[in-house]
């Protein structure tokens, strides 16, 4: 897989989100599960079955390290699809982390772990692991509104998690860089007592 460029920068995934034209939100339901966790880096994708982690532990070996794991369920939310054993494998393969519209689980565990984790809820649902599930690695997905494609870049937060395809990660970049900037000076002036109708030129 190509570098896209798109290096670790800590750039916010609202900041991203803007500079590429409001595009790739995930659900605003997938936070994390700490806060402060981060993640910045491109993506390994994989379609689940329903309340099946099998594809799971398959992605963690297919991955490379420094890829983030993202999964789609199918909608299929409620079940506790990554606990701790997953959340070891993935750190022993030097894997960035996970992205998952769906359930985890050992969430005490998991944020002492530190790793970045994204899910749409905390389930204590257990699956299974059925070697004759429908499973996809490394193909297109869509969580939500969004396609996202093995390679693209996941950057996630806070406040949520926004995609970003591996062709445009370089301008994003450098879009997501100036538009902070613009904000600082921003705030500066907002500090300094300016209001915020006359900066933004609102003034009636």
């Amino acid at each position: 897989m190509p570098d896209s460029g798109f290096q670790p920068s800590g750039v916010s995934s609202a900041t991203v989100h803007e500079a590429s034209g409001r595009r790739g939100a995930l659900p605003s339901r997938i936070k994390p599960i700490s806060e402060g966790m981060y993640v910045n880096a491109p993506a390994f994708t994989v379609r689940l079955a329903p309340g099946d982690n099998l594809g799971l532990h398959r992605a963690i070996l297919a991955a490379e390290p420094g890829q983030v794991l993202i999964a789609d369920t199918g909608g299929h939310l409620e079940y506790g699809y990554w606990g701790e054993i997953l959340n070891e494998a993935a750190m022993a393969r030097d894997l960035a982390g996970l992205v998952i519209d769906g359930g985890v689980r050992d969430v005490g565990r998991l944020r002492a772990a530190g790793l970045p984790v994204f899910a749409a809820g905390i389930c204590i649902r257990g699956t299974v692991k059925d070697a004759t599930s429908a499973i996809s690695l490394s193909t297109t997905i869509r969580i939500g509104e969004v396609a996202i494609r093995p390679g693209d870049v996941v950057v996630g937060d806070t406040d949520g998690v926004v995609v970003i395809p591996a062709a445009e990660a370089d301008d994003v970049l450098r879009a997501s860089t100036d538009r902070d900037a613009r904000e600082e000076a921003i705030i500066g002036r907002v500090r300094a007592g300016e209001p915020t109708l006359r900066i933004y030129g609102l003034e009636t």
